[in-house]
């Protein structure tokens, strides 16, 4: 496959929210935040989750994606 290997570290406010997104989401479901919720809501069906805790940051308002809106 080659000889080299290549390591990725990330780190930051970003993925320590991301984080506990993951840590918050429920099984088989996608769960976004209010700012992806803005970017999606004019092509897919969001249904409001509700508030979750996340640590460091306060309560953050999350949605679960249904799917793609009918054309």
């Amino acid at each position: 496959m080659g000889l080299k290997k290549f390591a990725y570290d990330l780190w930051g406010d970003t993925v320590n929210t991301a984080s506990r997104m993951e840590s918050h989401g429920l099984a088989g479901c996608i769960q976004v935040c209010e700012a992806s919720h803005q970017c999606l809501k004019d092509k897919f069906v969001l249904e409001k989750r509700g508030l979750i805790k996340i640590k460091g940051k306060g309560e953050m308002m999350t949605y679960l994606l249904k799917g793609a809106i009918a054309n």
